[in-house]
C-alpha cells in the first residue's frame, strides 16, 4: 500500500512511522521547511515541500497512490486534497487510519486526554512501559529521545495515543483505558463555549472502558472511573512541576492496576522519564523551551521553573487570535511568579478574518503584573536581553506553540561546526 501524509506535524507525523513499520510505502508533504520536516528526512522519510498540487500528481504518476492522509487544518481547497479526490484516492484524517490499524492489528487504545498535558504524559506512559519490558505501540505529539514518536510493536497488545480533543478527534475512538489529565476550555474554534467543551468529554468518557481522572476533572462517578483526589497529587515522584507530578499520579495508578507493576518500581520508571520536546525541554543552562500557551499551562510552567530556580524569565508568544479572544480575561496572575514577561505578538493560525487581531498591549492590560512586562520582537534584542538573564544566574522559560521554539533553538544551539 502507498500513503500520502498531507502534512508532518506532530499530530500527523507519528503516522509515517507506523505506517513504515506496516510495511507501507510513505511519501509526505507539507506547506514549508520547518524542524520536523528536517526529523523526518533524517529518519529516511520522503518530504515534499509546497503543496500546489505538482508533487502528488508526480508522485501518483510514478506508482498510484492508495491512500491521501490530511491533517485536519487542511483547507478544502487545498490543491493536493482537490487531486486526490479527483482521482478517486481513498481521503481521510488520521482517525479513519488509526481506527483502521487498530482493528487489523488488534490492538486495545490507551488514550491520554486532557486539555493540558497530554504530550508528556503520553511520552511519559510510554516511557514506563517501555521500562516495564511491556511492548507498546504508540503516537506522541513531540519529539523524544528514546525513539521514534510513532511506533508500531507487531508484539504490542496496547497502543498509546495522544487523544487531542481539537476537531473533536478523540471523539472518533473507544479506548480500553483513558487518562484525563484535567478539563479548561480551550479551542474555541472548535467548541462554541464551556458547556460545548465539557460535553465532548463526558462523550468521550462514555466511550472509554475505563478513565484515570481527578475529581476536580469530571463531575461524574461510575464502575469505570477511577477518580483520585489531588491530596495524593505528589506520589513521591521528583519530576519538576507539580501538575506533571500531577499527571503522573495518574499514571502510576494505571501502571500498578492494570499492568501489575510495583508502585516503588513504576515510581522509578516516572523519575527516569528523560522528557518530551518543548515540555520544560532545557536547551541550554538556564534556559527552557515550553508548548504553554494557555493562562493555566503558563502559571504551571513558571511554577515548575521555580522549583529550579529563585527567579524565573518568561518569554511568552500567544497562539492563535481567535484564542486571544476567549483567554484575554484568564491573564491575569497567569505570570504573577515571574520576575520579567518579554511578550510577543500573536503567532497567528487557522484565525477567524472577521475577528480584530488583540495587540499584546491588549492582552497585557488586566495583568497583576503588567509593570513587568516588556512588548517585544524576536530580535537580536531579546536574544541579547535573554543572555543577560541567563549571565545573571536567573531562569529563562520560552513558552509558544508557534515560531519562538525554533528561534530559541537558532539562537541558542551550537552549530555543527561549533559542536
Amino acid at each position: 500500500m502507498k500513503i500520502y501524509i498531507a502534512g508532518v506535524g506532530v499530530g500527523m507525523g507519528p503516522l509515517a512511522f507506523i505506517a513504515r513499520d506496516l510495511g507501507y510505502e510513505v511519501v509526505c508533504s507539507d506547506v514549508a521547511e520547518q524542524d520536523l520536516v528536517e526529523y523526518m528526512r533524517n529518519e529516511g522519510f520522503k518530504v515534499h515541500i509546497g503543496q500546489n498540487g505538482d508533487s502528488i500528481r508526480n508522485v501518483h504518476a510514478t506508482s498510484p497512490i492508495d491512500w491521501f492522509i490530511h491533517t485536519s487544518a487542511l483547507p478544502a481547497d487545498n490543491p493536493e486534497l482537490v487531486f486526490a479526490n479527483e482521482q478517486n484516492i481513498k481521503v481521510s484524517k488520521r482517525d479513519d487510519f488509526i481506527n483502521t490499524f487498530l482493528s487489523e492489528q488488534g490492538l486495545e487504545m490507551i488514550a491520554i486526554a486532557g486539555t493540558h498535558g497530554k504530550t508528556n504524559t503520553t511520552a511519559m506512559a510510554v516511557w514506563s512501559l517501555q521500562q516495564a519490558g511491556i511492548p507498546v505501540s504508540y503516537s506522541i505529539g513531540a519529539t523524544v529521545s528514546f525513539g521514534p514518536f510513532g511506533k508500531y510493536d507487531p508484539e504490542s497488545r496496547y497502543f498509546v495515543y495522544e487523544a487531542d480533543e481539537f476537531d473533536r478527534n478523540f471523539l472518533q475512538y473507544s479506548p480500553a483505558i483513558s487518562i484525563i489529565t484535567n478539563i479548561d476550555y480551550d479551542h474555541p474554534d472548535t467548541y462554541s463555549d464551556q458547556a460545548d467543551y465539557d460535553m465532548a468529554f463526558a462523550s468521550f468518557v462514555s466511550q472509554s472502558s475505563k478513565i484515570y481522572a481527578y475529581s476536580d476533572s469530571l463531575g461524574m462517578a461510575s464502575d469505570q472511573i477511577h477518580l483520585l483526589e489531588k491530596d495524593d497529587q505528589e506520589s513521591s515522584t521528583n519530576i519538576p512541576g507539580v501538575y506533571i507530578r500531577q499527571n503522573a499520579r495518574l499514571l502510576l495508578e494505571m501502571l500498578v492496576n492494570d499492568f501489575e507493576v510495583e508502585e516503588s518500581t513504576a515510581i522509578e520508571y516516572i523519575n527516569s522519564f528523560p522528557g518530551a520536546s518543548r515540555r520544560m525541554e532545557k536547551i541550554t543552562d538556564q534556559l527552557y523551551s515550553d508548548y504553554a500557551h494557555h493562562p493555566d499551562e503558563i502559571k504551571a510552567t513558571i511554577a515548575a521553573g521555580l522549583e529550579l530556580s529563585d527567579s524565573v524569565v518568561a518569554v511568552y508568544q500567544p497562539h492563535q487570535n481567535i484564542r486571544q479572544h476567549e483567554v484575554i480575561d484568564a491573564y491575569t496572575d497567569s505570570f504573577e511568579a515571574a520576575s520579567k514577561i518579554y511578550w510577543l505578538p500573536t503567532y497567528l493560525s487557522r484565525e477567524d478574518p472577521d475577528l480584530d487581531v488583540l495587540t499584546p498591549k491588549d492582552l497585557i492590560k488586566e495583568l497583576h503584573n503588567s509593570g513587568a512586562v516588556e512588548i517585544v520582537k524576536m530580535d537580536d534584542a531579546l536574544a541579547n536581553s535573554i543572555r543577560q538573564h541567563i549571565d545573571d544566574g536567573e531562569l529563562v522559560i520560552c513558552m509558544a506553540a508557534g515560531d519562538l521554539d525554533p528561534w530559541v533553538r537558532q539562537n541558542f544551539l551550537p552549530t555543527k561546526s561549533e559542536s
